[in-house]
C-alpha cells in the first residue's frame, strides 16, 4: 500500500476516534464512501431467514458495526487496512443524528430548496455542525427525538435534498474520497448537533397510515411475517417482503395476508404498486394465482 493510503487510513481512524469522543458511533469507509469491511455472509447460500445485523460476532455488516468503543474502532481499522475515511451512524444515541444532504448534482439548489421549506413552514435551521463535501455540497447535523424514527430518504423533501436517518451514515468530517476530502466549515467544528425544528421534523416523517390488523385466520405466524417486513431497512424491503409473502402462500395464509403484508411494506417506504407487484412475484414463484 502507498504512504499515502496509509497516511489517510492513520488519519481517517484519529478523525473516527475524536467523533468517538463525542459520542457518536463510526464505521470505517473506502475512498467510495461505503463500509471498507466486506460482509462475512457475501458467500452465504440463500439465506433462510432475517439477515444478521453483527449477531456472529464478525465485522463487515455496515452502519450496525458503528461503535464508539475505541478498541473497537482500532480492531474495525486493523481490518480495513485500505479505509481513507469512516461513517458515523445516524439515529443512536445519544444524539439521534439527523442528517440533511444538500446535493449540488444536477444544476439542483438544495440549499434554496431548503430556504423556501424553511419559509414556507416556518422553521429556522439552527447553528449546528455543517460538513462540507469534495462536489460542493454540505451536510448538516441535526439532532431528533430519543422516541422518533426518521426514515432515509433520496429527494422526497426535495429536489437534492436527501436524509439520513436510522440505519444510514454520514461520511465524518476528515475522510478522503475519490473526489477528495470532507471538512468541517469554519465555527462548527466544535458545536454540537443542534436540536431539529419540529416543523422540520414533521417533513421528515412519513404520514401516518391508516391500520390494518393481521386477520385473525393467519394466526401467530403471520403477524410474525407482518413483523419481519416491518423491521426493513432501506436497501432489503422487497426482499423482506418477498420472502414473508412466499412464506404465507407456502404456508396457505398468502390470501388472507395480502393487505397486511402491503400495509407493513408501505410503512418502510415502499410504494403499494411496488408491494402489490413483489407480492404478485411471490404468489407465482410458489405455484399460486397472486
Amino acid at each position: 500500500m502507498a504512504t499515502t493510503d496509509r497516511q489517510a487510513t492513520t488519519l481517517a481512524l484519529a478523525h473516527a476516534l475524536s467523533a468517538a469522543e463525542r459520542g457518536l458511533a463510526v464505521i470505517p469507509l473506502s475512498r467510495t464512501k461505503l463500509p471498507a469491511l466486506r460482509s462475512p455472509h457475501r458467500d452465504d447460500p440463500d439465506p433462510v431467514g432475517p439477515p444478521c445485523h453483527g449477531e456472529c460476532g464478525r465485522f463487515g455488516h455496515g452502519v450496525y458495526d458503528a461503535s464508539t468503543d475505541p478498541a473497537r474502532i482500532r480492531e474495525m481499522f486493523a481490518a480495513a487496512p485500505r479505509a481513507t475515511g469512516y461513517g458515523i451512524a445516524c439515529g443512536l444515541p445519544p444524539h439521534h443524528l439527523i442528517g440533511i444532504d444538500l446535493d449540488t448534482k444536477n444544476g439542483t439548489d438544495s440549499s434554496a430548496a431548503l430556504r423556501e421549506l424553511a419559509l414556507r413552514h416556518l422553521f429556522t435551521i439552527p447553528a449546528t455542525v455543517v460538513v462540507l463535501t469534495p462536489s460542493g455540497g454540505r451536510h448538516l447535523w441535526l439532532s431528533g427525538p430519543p422516541d422518533v424514527v426518521v426514515p432515509n430518504s433520496a429527494g422526497r423533501l426535495a429536489p437534492g435534498i436527501d436524509i439520513r436517518g436510522a440505519g444510514g451514515y454520514l461520511v465524518g468530517p476528515g475522510s478522503r474520497s475519490e473526489h477528495g476530502t470532507y471538512t468541517a466549515a469554519p465555527g462548527t467544528a466544535h458545536l454540537a448537533p443542534a436540536a431539529c425544528p419540529p416543523a422540520l421534523l414533521r417533513l421528515l416523517l412519513p404520514p401516518p397510515r391508516a391500520h390494518h390488523p393481521t386477520p385473525a385466520s393467519a394466526g401467530g405466524h403471520g403477524q410474525g411475517l407482518v413483523q419481519f417486513v416491518l423491521a426493513a431497512h432501506e436497501g432489503q424491503r422487497n426482499t423482506r417482503l418477498f420472502w414473508a409473502a412466499c412464506r404465507a402462500y407456502e404456508d396457505g395464509i398468502g390470501p388472507a395476508l395480502v393487505d397486511a403484508l402491503v400495509e407493513a411494506a408501505l410503512n418502510t417506504g415502499l410504494s403499494e404498486r411496488e408491494a402489490r407487484a413483489t407480492i404478485a412475484s411471490a404468489a407465482r414463484m410458489t405455484g399460486h394465482r397472486p
